[in-house]
């Protein structure tokens, strides 16, 4: 509530020192020419004041401008050439603006072009999250267009619409809500592989079951998230090595339930770590100026605090980082010296899960430390090549 009021207030007085300032319109007019083309129009400030300027027919005080003068001196030719010089000007505004809008339009539609199989992929969801990580590193792998809509992690009006109150959700043609990152990869592959199935088909293999954990709190799980709905033919092509398909899930699920545990530990290490990994979150995040001086403060002391409970939940050692290592490690140790990546030549969904998730530490000490005091470098570099160059693309 303090928020929005605070978001509200904020908007209330730029509105009022818009009004306010004499310079504020032909400082809009400055920047509209030379910044967004959204800003061109027949009545915008810049035209308003491009025609003030070529007519005005006097001065600050009440004597005639020269133009007026002028006017009166030549009579109805010179009138005449006014109206034909304001006609011309006028056409080529008109024409230089409809280029433009069609040129905007244009960018616009490629932009937001549908994904491969005409999907079109909407995601929501936080920046920082490893979970919304993994799958914008599966989706920019495999050169799929989606557009990004930034949750705000404290109000969260983005996501009102929908009784999933968790990131990421990615939503499919406006219309079929896909939830929990591993579902939301498994869905997709099994879709990009096996032509013949459409996504909502695909997302009935997945069931959603609802469950109490140790703590009483109603949990959400879904079944059968890490194997992908193939037939024979599909898999032996997808899976050519025999045991590389459990390999894939086995790795995939030690991502979910103990590498993203090891974050937050790591991350909020200290306090100057947990200081600035929220200088990073507000930064990348969707956040008001006051959400964001209360998260970076209130914020990192909490989670300084959360970060030694969950250090005690997990059994981590008292020097986190040698968890993060001995992890990183035992990762590496299983792709092996003989193979690039997990996948062999290419990524396989393992690599995808792991490195989207190790991502989110880049900017930190934490990321620079690992880095530095464990083999996974190498790999890490090929990943970051893949997700970027789109290597997956079909």
């Amino acid at each position: 509530m303090a928020a929005a009021c605070a978001r509200a207030l904020s908007k209330v007085g730029l509105l009022k020192h818009v009004l306010e300032c004499p310079s504020s319109s032909s400082l809009a007019a400055r920047r509209s020419l030379h910044g967004s083309r959204r800003a061109y129009g027949t009545g915008g400030p810049g035209a308003g004041g491009f025609r003030s300027r070529l007519f005005t027919t006097g001065g600050g005080g009440g004597a005639p401008g020269p133009a007026a003068a002028l006017l009166r001196g030549s009579g109805s030719r010179v009138l005449g050439c006014a109206f034909l010089l304001g006609g011309g000007i006028g056409l080529y505004q008109t024409i230089k603006f409809s280029v433009e809008q069609q040129q905007q339009h244009l960018a616009e539609e490629e932009a937001t072009a549908p994904a491969a199989g005409g999907l079109k992929l909407t995601l929501y969801q936080y920046k920082t999250c490893p979970f919304c990580s993994k799958v914008r590193a599966f989706m920019d792998y495999h050169g799929l267009a989606y557009e990004i809509v930034e949750v705000n992690p404290v109000m969260r009006k983005e996501i009102k619409w929908s009784t999933y109150r968790k990131v990421p959700i990615l939503m499919v043609d406006g219309e079929l809500q896909l939830n929990d990152s591993s579902v939301i990869i498994s869905s997709l592959k099994t879709f990009l592989v096996s032509k013949e199935k459409a996504v909502g088909e695909v997302l009935r293999c997945y069931p959603e079951m609802k469950a109490v954990n140790d703590r009483g709190k109603e949990v959400t799980e879904y079944n059968n998230k890490y194997w992908l709905m193939l037939d024979q033919e599909e898999t032996l092509q997808l899976y050519p090595e025999k045991g590389s398909q459990k390999e894939e899930m086995k790795w995939r699920q030690w991502a979910d339930d103990w590498l993203v545990h090891l974050i937050s530990p790591n991350v909020y290490r200290t306090t100057d770590e947990a200081l600035a990994s929220f200088d990073y979150i507000v930064r990348e995040g969707k956040f008001s100026t006051f959400e964001g001086f209360f998260a970076k403060y209130v914020g990192a002391a909490a989670m300084f605090i959360i970060s030694k409970r969950l250090k005690n939940k997990y059994n981590l050692q008292d020097d986190v980082r040698q968890d993060l290592y001995k992890a990183v490690n035992d990762w590496v140790a299983a792709i092996g010296k003989k193979r690039k990546f997990m996948g062999g030549e290419k990524p396989n969904l393992a690599d995808l899960a792991v490195y989207g998730i190790l991502r989110v530490m880049e900017g930190l000490q934490a990321f620079d430390d690992m880095m530095q005091n464990t083999k996974v470098k190498l790999w890490y570099r090929r990943m970051e090549k893949a997700a970027q160059d789109h290597e997956g693309r079909c």
